[in-house]
């Protein structure tokens, strides 16, 4: 019978009851929450947060071991793990298994797997928008660099994705990149993105907490191409341009290329800067 615990994050967990009288991870901001022997909620007290890092055994297994929260195919572990439970396949980034259980083959997305026109953007668009299978039953752990993770669920929508920052999604979402012609040989990076689109799950990663602003009509919303992480599918950024005098001499903005988001929708940031570099 699960347990209902309320961290003090806000989130509501419903915690097997196994694990009563023990310190579970919050799955929406990994922080300890102990689960009350009785039921009932229980909000997480600061004396449960405080710890000095030294556990037993049995503390450490009960602190780290893997929970199954029964959220479906994606869910998270940690803020920056995500666990898959696969019954079929799902697409995940080349490189971002830490660890699988069961019967899993990984297969690396074929080159004219999807065409030849697909084949000649990845051929130009580098590592970070390579792909690979995982097929098969069983639990799959995925991370990248230590990034948060977040899961969004698209019904029967779009979204624009940085290639570098997509690290999985359900068989169900077709995928398709763009290139930024515009600016190709002006930015070292940003340049090419992932369109997702359909209805089920996609998993994204961020440095640290990401930020996603609303475009307005009338308020457009301008950013760093290497702070930009996604935005709505039915968004077109143009490119803004301050390569002046000025710039060369260091008294320009700073920022001499920003995406210029016009119409009705979201931009996604966040507060991290990534350089990437072609063919990484």
């Amino acid at each position: 019978m699960p347990i209902p615990v309320q961290c003090s994050c806000g989130k509501t967990l419903n915690i097997p009851d196994q694990y009563a009288g023990q310190k579970v991870k919050c799955p929406a901001c990994s922080s300890p929450v102990m689960v009350p022997v009785a039921g009932g909620s229980k909000p997480l007290r600061k004396e449960d947060v405080e710890e000095d890092g030294r556990y037993s055994i049995e503390e450490f297994l009960a602190r780290s071991s893997e929970q199954d929260y029964g959220h479906g195919v994606f869910e998270l572990e940690s803020d920056r793990l995500l666990e898959v439970n696969l019954d079929g396949m799902v697409w995940t980034k080349m490189g971002s298994m830490v660890a699988y259980v069961g019967d899993v083959k990984f297969t690396r997305e074929g080159i004219l797997e999807h065409g030849i026109g697909k084949f000649l953007k990845k051929a130009i668009s580098g590592e970070g928008t390579r792909l690979t299978k995982a097929e098969g039953e069983g639990k799959v752990y995925l991370a990248d660099a230590g990034k948060k993770v977040t899961i969004l669920e698209l019904t029967d929508d779009s979204i624009f994705v940085n290639g570098n920052d997509v690290l999985a999604f359900e068989e169900s979402i077709s995928h398709d990149i763009k290139m930024m012609r515009k600016i190709t040989g002006m930015l070292a990076g940003g340049l090419f993105n992932m369109k997702l689109s359909g209805t089920g799950l996609i998993a994204i990663t961020t440095h640290y907490d990401p930020l996603t602003l609303k475009v307005t009509p009338g308020r457009p919303v301008i950013t760093d191409p290497n702070a930009t992480v996604a935005w709505s599918g039915n968004l077109s950024p143009q490119f803004k341009t301050d390569i002046s005098f000025k710039t060369f001499f260091g008294r320009g903005s700073g920022e001499s290329i920003q995406m210029k988001f016009e119409g009705t929708g979201f931009v996604v940031v966040q507060p991290y800067e990534e350089v990437y570099f072609q063919g990484q």
